[in-house]
C-alpha cells in the first residue's frame, strides 16, 4: 500500500478505507445490497445495510412509474 501510493503520487489510505470506497462505488453504480454483500463477503445483508445512507431512494421513481401506469404509459 505504501509503495503503490508513493508511485501513484496519492495519499496513503488504510485497507479498510479502500474497502469502504469499493463498496460505495458499487452502490453508486447501482448494484443491489445483496450483490454487494456477496461480492465483499459480508456474513449478513445487515452489514451491507450499514451503507444504507448511500443507497439512492427509489420512492420518487416508484411513484412516477405508478403514475405512468395509470396514464397507460407503461
Amino acid at each position: 500500500m505504501d509503495r503503490g501510493a508513493k508511485v501513484a503520487g496519492v495519499k496513503r489510505i488504510r485497507i479498510h478505507d479502500l474497502r469502504h470506497s469499493h463498496i460505495s462505488l458499487l452502490i453508486d453504480m447501482g448494484f443491489s445490497a445483496v450483490a454487494i454483500a456477496d461480492r465483499v463477503g459480508h456474513e449478513s445483508i445487515e452489514i451491507t445495510y450499514r451503507y444504507a445512507h448511500l443507497f439512492p431512494s427509489k420512492q420518487t421513481e416508484m411513484a412516477d412509474r405508478l403514475d405512468d401506469l395509470g396514464k397507460g404509459d407503461f
